[in-house]
């Protein structure tokens, strides 16, 4: 894939608030933590004040991830894309063909996938396997544990 996050508006407002709240309340939260273990003394041998820093670093490491992700955001817009196919932003169902399981998923760029939800990355072994079949046709899909096949039964398209 591109360097380029394909996004919902949905998923793009959902990124924005989460980047939003971490800029605001999660940093005053982070600076209260750092304030209160410092008041606690030798911050040599603070381990508070360390767990504290730690916690800093990684918000603004989340800060920075999400920037990058929405500086390259591109809103996708579903009615341009090919209903005959498995692309981005397609619910599919599929049927494990070994074990007759049906299962539906709909694939999004990796920024936006949730498994419980349902949504998962068209980067991911399945998402790469799918992209591009069409109702009726056989994927095999490499994942770590051996190849797996899956028969697409229907496509959905928002």
């Amino acid at each position: 894939m591109s360097n380029y996050t394909y996004l919902t508006q949905e998923g793009l407002d959902r990124l924005k608030t989460e980047l939003e709240e971490y800029k605001t309340t999660g940093r005053q939260e982070a600076a209260r933590a750092i304030a209160e273990a410092r008041e606690k003394g030798d911050l040599s041998e603070n381990a508070e004040y360390d767990a504290a820093k730690n916690a800093q670093g990684m918000l603004e490491l989340k800060i920075n991830e999400l920037e990058k992700v929405l500086a390259n955001a591109r809103l996708i817009d579903s009615s341009q894309l090919d209903p005959t196919k498995v692309t981005l932003f397609t619910t599919v169902e599929i049927e494990n063909v070994k074990t007759k399981k049906v299962f539906k998923y709909t694939l999004v760029s990796e920024a936006e996938s949730d498994l419980k939800a349902g949504k998962i990355s068209g980067a991911s072994p399945i998402g790469q396997g799918l992209l591009g079949k069409k109702e009726g046709e056989l994927a095999v899909v490499n994942t770590p544990a051996g190849s797996m096949e899956f028969r697409i039964l229907k496509l959905y398209h928002q």
